[in-house]
Order: structure tokens, then C-alpha cells, then sequence
């Protein structure tokens, strides 16, 4: 004990000194610095204290585990420094316990960063507000860690020091980190472990950070490190570790990639760490691999014979891990290729290469894959989430098809010829499989005679002794319904004559297994899906409805629905149903199934709770029920004849969807609040009455910030009610739009919600109209910011580029509405925002990253500006050539819609001018 105790105390002093020691831990206890300092065994015992509290917060023991949980957490809160850097002496002292280690690494990471936007800001600013020196001697800990002997510390470690490296390479506060790492692998006679562990960072590093953080040099210099690490001299976890690294790397590697020796050497080592012994490090390289091909697809032309022959060998003989990766490879070639057709399809005038490698392989390629379909698991229909060879070779199968077209029919279709009767389930599974898969890409015209011949050997295969083979078919046949099966256009592979059967044997194999049934539920689905839009004249599926709503409701109660995903799939199936029907002659059946659906929500609400696991039950089975009576106010709403119907059931869907909320289930919350906007839609000004009981929940549903999703779509049921209400819902907007207002300041609240607030601006706008003028101060300044922050989005980050334009076209509806709102009245009080509008306007018009979205709001808009303002804004107008080039560019659209609604502001700003003179 006391050698232990006297090493202790040299370690502390070695690396911190006294008084740093002194200061963390008395500040942590809040005793005086004199007291300490006359007492170095206390200072020994509090850093054994801290490894015992970490333990005690493993413990079995919920007692002992709780109090050491809020020991640690009191000591978090009142002296952070101190209990950072306890963490990291813990972390890094080798005479520790290791469970006390991985905690403290796993608590060190968790005080750095966070999922939450918000949470990780907050810890961000908390980090950097520490002194300089402070935080180079926990990175100094960190990086001595990597050295150490027990390997789990060297990873933990690793995964603390991206952590930093993400806060701080940004703000260019840590350059030597590269260096330092890099270092440990220059250097002669260093272990394999720290190399291991320094790679292990290096990546992270690279996952953690853009590549806009380094310069070149040291990208150069960590692609050299990380492609050495690979080297087949270098241990396998070496190897491992240096291939995961390049892999979190490939993205710095634009310049090294373009280089032609660089590059060969960098697909050099890539491939022959492909072929290493250990099955991990093999894998690693394909995955490196198939990031290569998304990544750099255009300079792979050279390695193709090779990467061929790799991913062949890798298919037919490797392990299973490995070969799906070789697998993932040809999809994400596919993946570029269908890409590469689609901007050539959409004739952008740009151009990029297409080196056709998929076409240039097909005739192996395909018999490749074909393989992979006989080498099925036994339980893969039973299990979610199961991913195998077989599974992996039909959709890349499948990605071949609809890269390549009609090429790929003669190469298939002899492989389904000779399976699809032989008496080994495998082979009949594989062959269904391989002809579902290539029925997206080839033509019509290719397509449907063989579908045709096939559909009747297809039904009959429902009735095979092998699930699989009946799981597959099934999939196979909502396949032909979702592709082939286009009535309107005259293009379907079903006929009133073969529809019977087809009803019959898709009624009939519902009642199988689950797995099967919930395929049936998805070929049921698209089947109805088909016939949508016949309300002008009669459906061929009408006769059938009845029959299929009872199967689908007696499959939704199935005792053994709750092992699948079946129950929700019956559901959703029976609103397509639904939805699809035509409504002239269904009614009757639809206006029988709404107070069967009521009468099942009503029983949920008096299930019995005993479990949270009861309650979720009972909160996905009021979503499921929720979803379909919204499906049928929609429908039953949809014309005057049967609108009555859901005016005269009102009350009591109200009663339900009150009762539903008290459960005070998000889920719930969600699908009844969407629900309720239809039967606001529905009922028009009568849903005043609801509104002082359901206020409490919209209001709930307004400050959900947690569950933003709910936030969306309560902000969306605002929008409902205005326009079901017009100016009935003034008593309720002084609330509501303080509420929408604190969502737009909130920075707790996802960025998401953000452009259906605005879109709801104009919504209460249009309502109130003359009345929103006291929102106009407040609403105002909000849509001019987030106008602003339309021009600062990145126009290399896709997702923030349609974020950018959702937030455009919101912005403009909002407009919209407030303008349409004064028109009558108080049009006046928009004058001096009419600038910023046009100003908006031609920025807007002249991104090149809007959508055709954003253009028909910004035209619209126009319009109503035109329209609300008229003489008062000629002087803006006169000037404005970007104008003329939208109302050129809407004019000469393909879409009617759009022609319209140009062909209406043109008028407008033709009358602002005229009725001037």
C-alpha cells in the first residue's frame, strides 16, 4: 500500500505539480489550500477516492451505484476543472483499475460532446472557457495515454482526443496535435500498441473534423502514416487500425486522388491489405474500398481488371462480412452510375464521366451475383434486421437493373428458368428473388409479356409448402403492383380477368405466417394504389372492397400480429385502401367502417396499463387507428354528399382524440393532432366548439421542443384550423402567435419546424386579416432574419441546401398571406417592407440551388405584392429587370400550375402600371 501511494504521489508531482493537484481536488471538496497542503496523504486518498467512486458507480448495488452517481456528478458541478482532470489522471495512470478507466474515459467524452445541437454547443463553450494551460495538460495526459500497455486505454484515449481535436482544430487552437501524432509513428522502436492507438486517433481526428480543417501538407502527411500503417510488414492491428483510419480519411484525400502516382500507390496498398490473412483487416480494406468508389468514382478506370477479381474472389470464397463488403462495392458503382444517367436524362448541359463500368462487366458481374441468391439463411424472413449474402446480391441485382436496363433481362431470365421448379427451396427462393429484383429499369415493353406469362405460376407459388418461397413471391408480386400496374395510362399487367384470382390468392395467403402476410399486406397495397384516380367512372376494384377491408382488419387483430410488423402494415394498407377508393360508389363501406374504427379506438382507451411496455402497445395501437379515421374524414369529406356524414360523427371522433391525448403519448400525439387537422378541414367553422378543450393540447403540442416532430405537425394543425375558422380564431392567436414566436427564438428547437412557422404566419394572416397588424412588429423582424440566414447557408451541404429552400418558400408564403390579409384594409402597412421583399425576391431568383418549389412561391408572391400594394409600389416595380426574367422563365414551364399563376402576376404588374397611367 504504501509503495502504491508513494508511486501515486510521484506520478501527480512528475506530470502536474503540487499545487495543481492542490488547487483541483481542494477546490473540489472546498476546504482551504493551507489544510491541504500540510496534508499530502489526503491528497494521495482523494485520488483514490475518485477511482472508488467510479467503481461504486458500476456497482451492481443500486444504492451504492446512485450515491457514487451523484458524488461524481456534485463534483462535476462544482469544480469542472478539478473533475476533468481527475477523469484524465485516471485515464491515464496504468496502476488503475480498468473499469475505473473506461468509465472515466467514457464520462471524459460525454463532459466534450453531445448529440443534442444544443447540449453540444453548451459543452463546446464550457471547454474552451477553461485557461490554455489547463487544457494542455489534459491533452498532454491524453496523448501520454496512447502509450499505454493496456490497449483499451489507448482506444479510449484516442476517442477523447478527436473529441478535442473537433472543438479545437477548428478554431485553430491545437496545430501540433498532427505533428505530435505523427511523431509516435516516425519514431524507430516504438510499440505496436501506441502505433495502433495513434491510428486509431488519427482517424477519429478525421471523422471528427471537415477536411477544410488541415492544410495539405498534413493531410499529406496523415495519408503517409495511415497508408505505411497499412504495410504488410505492420501487425495486424496495426493494419486494422490504419485501415479504419484511411477510411475516416478518404475525404482529405481530393489532391492525392488527382495526383496519378499518389493515387497509384495509395490503391496499391488498398488492395493488397484486401488479400491480408485476418478476415477484419480484409474487410476494413473493402470498406475503404467502397468509399473509393463513391468518392472518386471517376479516376478508377486503371483498377478495375483488379477490383474485379478481388470482389469476385471475396463473393465466392471469403467470409461473410467480407463479402458483403465486396458486394457493397459493385452498389456503390451502381449507386454513381444511376446518379450519372439521371443529370445526362435531366440534359443540365454539365458533364461528367461515366465510364459505364457496370455495363463493361455485366456478363460476369450478373453470374456473380446470381450465386450469392442461392446462400440464404434459414430464420431471414423471421428476423428483422437480418442482412446476409443472399439479401445483399439481390439488391445489388437490383441496382444492376435499373443501371443497365433491358441488358439485364436475357442474363437473368435463364437462371430463373432453371430454379424456379426445382425441389430445393433454395433454388425456388433464389429464382422468385432474381426476378422480382430486376423489375425496376428495363422497359415495359421488355418487361410485361414475361411478367404476364409469369403471374399465373406466381400465384400459384403463394401456395408453396416453404415460407421463404412464399415471403419472396409475395414481395415479388407488390413488386409487379408498384411497377407494372398503371391503369390510367392504359399500361397494366392486371386485367379484369386475371383480377379475380389475384383478390383471391392475396385474401387467402393474409392468414399465413406473419413474415408472409405483412408481404401480402404491401402486394394488397400497390394493387390499390393502381386504381386511384378513377372517381370520374367505374373501378374494376370496387366489387372486391368489402372483402378486402374485412381481411385487413381481421389481420390487424391477429394474435400473433404484435411479432411483426403486420399490425401496422394491415393499417396502412386498409388507408391506401381506402384513399384509392372510389368514393361514388364505396360510401356505404366506408361510411359503415368509420364507427368500427371509432369503437376500436374507444377500447384502447380503456386497456389495462400495468407496464410501459403496455403503454407503448396502447400507443402504437391509437396511432395505427388515429391514422385510419384520418384517411377516412379526408375521404368522406372530399365531396358534398358524403360531408355530412363526418359532420354528423363529429362530436364523438372529438370525444376520442380529447380521450386519446390524455393517454400522453407522443406517438399518439402526433397521428391524433394530424387527424384532428382533417376534421378541422372537414368541419370548417363548426370546430370552434372543440377549441377550448383541445386548445390545452395544441398549446402542449406548440412547446414540444423534445419531440420536434410533434411541433411540425401541431404548427401545421394551426394552419388547418385558420382556414377552417377565418376570423373565429382571433380569441385564440394572441397565444398562439406568442407561441410561434418563442419557437422562432428558441435554439433548443430543431431548425426543421422553423419554415412551417413562417408558412403559419400567413395562414393567421389570411384568417385575421386586418387584425394581424399587431403580430406585424414582431413577425416582421423574424422572417427578415431567417432571410438572412438564406444567404449564408452552405452551398455545398445538400441537406442544408433544401433546408434553405423550405425556409425561402415558407418566408414567401408568409408574405403571401400577410399581403392577401391587408388587401382589403390595412394593404398600407406593408409599404415599407416591400423593398426588403423584392430584394429577397432577386436574390432568390438569381440562386442557382432553388427548387421549382421556391419559384412558384416567389412568383406568387410577386403577384400578391402587386395585387395588395397596386399604384403605391410602381416606383419598386419600374426598374426591376429580374422580374421580367422570372415571369419569362415561369411562362416557358412544363408545369400548367405554374404558367398559371405567372400568367396572373403578369397581370397584376400590368395593372399596377395601367391604373397609374
Amino acid at each position: 500500500m504504501v509503495e502504491n501511494i508513494l508511486n501515486l504521489r510521484y506520478f501527480y508531482y512528475k506530470n502536474f505539480g503540487i499545487t495543481t493537484v492542490q488547487k483541483c481536488f481542494v477546490q473540489a471538496l472546498g476546504i482551504s489550500s493551507a489544510v491541504f497542503r500540510f496534508s499530502p496523504k489526503f491528497k494521495v486518498k482523494m485520488a483514490v477516492e475518485i477511482t472508488e467512486f467510479l467503481l461504486s458507480a458500476q456497482s451492481p448495488d443500486a444504492k451504492v451505484r446512485t450515491e457514487a452517481e451523484v458524488r461524481l456528478r456534485q463534483f462535476q458541478e462544482q469544480n469542472l476543472p478539478g473533475f476533468l482532470l481527475s477523469l484524465s489522471l485516471e485515464l491515464s495512470n496504468d496502476n488503475k483499475p480498468l473499469e475505473s478507466r473506461r468509465l472515466a474515459g467514457i464520462v471524459l467524452k460525454n463532459s466534450l460532446d453531445a448529440k443534442d445541437a444544443t447540449t453540444k454547443e453548451h459543452l463546446l463553450q464550457r471547454w474552451v472557457s477553461n485557461d490554455i494551460s489547463f487544457r494542455s495538460q489534459i491533452k498532454r495526459l491524453l496523448l501520454n495515454t496512447l502509450a499505454s500497455s493496456v490497449s483499451e486505454a489507448g482506444h479510449t484515449a484516442a476517442q477523447v482526443i478527436a473529441k478535442i481535436a473537433s472543438i479545437e482544430i477548428p478554431r485553430k487552437e491545437w496545430p501540433e496535435l498532427i505533428s505530435s501524432l505523427l511523431g509516435n509513428m516516425t519514431q524507430q522502436d516504438k510499440p505496436s500498441s501506441l502505433k495502433q492507438a495513434t491510428l486509431e486517433s488519427l482517424g477519429y481526428v478525421c471523422e471528427e473534423i471537415s477536411h477544410n480543417d488541415l492544410v495539405q501538407d498534413e493531410v499529406n502527411s496523415v495519408l503517409t502514416a495511415v497508408v505505411q500503417g497499412m504495410n504488410v510488414t505492420e501487425q495486424s492491428s496495426v493494419r486494422l487500425a490504419a485501415a479504419t483510419a484511411l477510411y475516416n480519411a478518404l475525404d482529405f484525400a481530393q489532391t492525392n486522388f488527382e495526383n496519378e502516382m499518389e493515387r497509384n500507390y495509395i490503391m496499391k496498398v488498398v488492395c493488397e491489405t484486401a488479400m491480408a490473412k485476418e478476415p477484419d483487416v480484409r474487410k476494413a480494406a473493402f470498406e475503404c474500398l467502397v468509399s473509393i468508389a463513391s468518392t472518386y468514382y471517376e479516376v478508377l478506370e486503371p483498377y478495375m481488371q483488379t477490383l474485379f477479381e478481388l470482389t469476385a474472389n471475396a463473393v465466392k470464397g471469403d467470409e461473410e462480412d467480407v463479402a458483403l463488403q465486396a458486394i457493397e462495392f459493385w452498389s456503390s458503382i451502381c449507386d454513381e452510375e444511376i446518379e450519372l444517367q439521371d443529370f445526362e436524362t435531366n440534359e443540365t448541359g454539365d458533364s461528367y464521366p461515366h465510364s459505364r463500368f457496370i455495363e463493361k462487366a455485366l456478363s460476369l458481374l450478373v453470374p456473380m451475383l446470381l450465386e450469392t441468391l442461392l446462400k440464404q439463411d434459414e430464420d431471414q424472413d423471421q428476423e428483422d434486421g437480418i442482412w446476409n449474402l443472399s439479401m445483399a446480391g439481390g439488391t445489388c441485382l437490383g441496382l444492376v437493373a435499373r443501371t443497365v436496363g433491358d441488358s439485364i433481362v436475357p442474363l437473368v431470365m435463364p437462371f430463373v428458368q432453371d430454379n424456379i421448379s426445382k425441389p430445393d427451396w433454395r433454388a425456388r427462393e433464389a429464382a422468385t428473388y432474381a426476378f422480382g429484383s430486376i423489375l425496376e429499369g428495363p422497359s415495359g415493353e421488355k418487361l410485361s409479356p414475361m411478367v404476364l406469362s409469369a403471374l399465373d405460376f406466381l400465384l400459384n407459388a403463394m401456395g408453396d409448402q416453404n415460407s421463404h418461397v412464399k415471403d419472396t413471391t409475395a414481395w415479388t408480386l407488390s413488386r409487379i403492383f408498384e411497377l407494372l400496374h398503371c391503369p390510367a395510362t392504359g399500361s397494366s399487367v392486371i386485367t379484369p380477368v386475371n383480377l379475380e384470382r389475384i383478390i383471391r390468392v392475396l385474401l387467402e395467403s393474409i392468414k399465413d405466417s406473419p413474415h408472409v402476410a405483412e408481404k401480402v399486406c404491401g402486394a394488397i397495397y400497390y394493387l390499390s394504389q393502381g386504381y386511384e384516380g378513377f372517381e370520374s367512372g367505374s373501378s374494376v376494384l370496387t366489387p372486391y372492397l368489402a372483402d378486402i377491408i374485412t381481411s385487413l382488419i381481421a389481420t390487424a387483430e391477429r394474435t400473433d400480429a404484435n411479432d411483426s410488423k403486420l399490425r401496422s402494415a394491415a393499417y396502412e394498407t386498409l388507408n391506401e385502401v381506402v384513399r384509392c377508393s372510389n368514393l361514388k360508389e364505396t360510401s356505404q363501406i366506408i361510411t359503415q367502417l368509420l364507427p368500427v374504427v371509432m369503437s376500436k379506438l374507444g377500447q384502447t382507451i380503456d386497456l389495462q396499463i400495468l407496464s410501459s411496455d403496455d403503454r407503448e402497445k396502447q400507443g402504437d395501437l391509437q396511432a395505427l387507428l388515429c391514422g385510419v379515421l384520418q384517411v377516412i374524414i379526408q375521404k368522406l369529406s372530399s365531396i358534398d354528399e358524403t360531408k355530412q356524414i363526418i359532420f354528423q360523427a363529429a362530436d364523438q371522433i372529438m370525444v376520442l382524440f380529447l380521450k386519446v391525448f390524455a393517454c400522453r403519448s407522443s406517438t399518439v400525439h402526433e397521428e391524433a393532432m394530424l387527424a384532428i387537422g382533417a376534421l378541422a378541414y372537414a368541419t370548417g367553422e363548426n370546430f370552434i366548439k372543440y377549441m377550448p378543450e383541445f386548445y390545452k393540447y395544441l398549446e402542449m403540442g406548440l412547446q414540444n421542443f423534445e419531440e420536434y416532430q410533434v411541433c411540425t405537425i401541431s404548427v401545421g394543425v394551426v394552419g388547418d384550423i385558420c382556414r377552417a375558422l377565418d376570423d373565429k380564431m382571433l380569441p385564440f392567436c394572441d397565444n398562439i402567435m406568442s407561441l410561434l414566436l418563442k419557437d422562432l427564438s428558441s435554439g433548443d428547437l430543431h431548425r426543421s419546424v422553423k419554415p412551417p412557422i413562417f408558412s403559419c404566419f400567413g395562414d393567421v394572416a389570411l384568417a385575421i386579416g386586418e387584425h394581424f397588424e399587431k403580430y406585424v412588429p414582431y413577425a416582421m423582424p423574424m422572417m427578415k432574419g431567417a432571410a438572412e440566414v438564406c444567404a449564408q447557408i452552405d452551398v455545398n451541404d445538400e441537406e442544408m441546401v433544401e433546408y434553405g429552400n423550405q425556409l425561402k418558400r415558407s418566408i414567401f408564403e408568409a408574405y403571401s398571406g400577410i399581403l392577401q390579409g391587408f388587401k382589403n384594409s390595412k394593404a398600407e402597412l406593408m409599404l415599407p417592407h416591400a423593398p426588403h421583399l423584392l430584394k429577397f425576391i432577386e436574390v432568390v431568383v438569381k440562386d442557382a440551388h432553388r427548387d421549382e418549389s421556391v419559384v412558384r412561391a416567389a412568383v406568387a408572391v410577386l403577384g400578391d405584392l402587386a395585387d395588395a400594394l397596386g399604384p403605391h409600389v410602381k416606383a419598386l416595380f419600374k426598374d426591376l429587370s429580374f422580374c421580367s426574367e422570372l415571369l419569362v422563365e415561369c411562362l416557358q414551364s412544363e408545369d400548367e400550375q405554374l404558367k398559371e399563376t405567372a400568367t396572373w402576376t403578369q397581370g397584376m404588374i400590368g395593372r399596377v402600371f395601367s391604373v397609374c397611367g
